[in-house]
This record gives structure tokens, sequence and C-alpha cells, in this order.
């Protein structure tokens, strides 16, 4: 017999060119939420970005070291849509995003799975903003 166990995805990493700028950004454009910055050793920081202050999973923003890091920034999944941010509310948060400068690639669109359209980061990490169907 097997127990089930409660296992979730509790973040990702995300190659960024400065902690500050990738803060400011996901804050005042997504409206995420800062929920910790932590100074470590050599000046770099453990920087977790959520959707919001329950949500799980995190984004650990992560300051690129060396050539090879600094090359995959807004190329982390090879040019494909990379993250998806669900909410309960396209036309409101596809609105707000639009408004605060958010580059959409596509006008918003139906599929059998929701109402969704990409989006670029600051880097140009491709996202889809979807709102699942119930």
């Amino acid at each position: 017999m097997t127990t089930e166990s409660h296992r979730y995805l509790a973040g990702l990493t995300l190659v960024v060119r400065d902690y500050d700028e990738a803060i400011a950004w996901y804050r005042d454009k997504l409206g995420f939420v800062c929920v910790e910055d932590t100074p470590l050793e050599a000046g770099k920081r453990w920087v977790l970005m959520a959707a919001g202050a329950a949500a799980e999973t995190r984004i650990l923003l992560a300051r690129a070291r060396d050539d090879t890091q600094h090359q995959a920034i807004g190329r982390q999944s090879g040019g494909r849509v990379f993250l998806f941010l669900h909410t309960d509310d396209f036309e409101r948060d596809f609105a707000a995003f639009t408004d605060r400068g958010v580059t959409f690639l596509e006008a918003p669109r139906a599929e059998a799975y929701g109402i969704v359209a990409v989006f670029e980061d600051l880097y140009g990490n491709k996202w889809d903003l979807l709102q699942p169907k119930s």
C-alpha cells in the first residue's frame, strides 16, 4: 500500500542581470511580492519573488556570475514560453499589465484550455498569462 505524499514545485531559478532591477520589474509590472531578500557572501543575495504572499511556488532571482550565465539571461527556455502565470481574471490582469508597460507578443486568444496571451519579462523570457477554463 502506498501513501500519497504532498509534493509541489517550491521554486525555480531565474538568471538575471541585476537583483534590484529584477525585483522592481516583477513587483511593479506584474505585482509580485518579494518574500525574501537575504544578503549572502561575496555580494550574492537570496531573493525570492512570488505571484502573491500565499503562493507556494517562488522564483529565485540569481544574478549571473559568468559569461555562460549571462548568455542564458532571457533565453533559459530556448525561446519557448518558459513560465505560466495563471489568473482568475484575465481581462483585469491583461489591462493592468498593459497599463504598466508589459510587452505582449500577441492579442489574447481563446483556446480549449482557457484565455491566454504571451508576454515578455524585462529580459525577454516568454510567459503565458492564462486564465484556465474551469
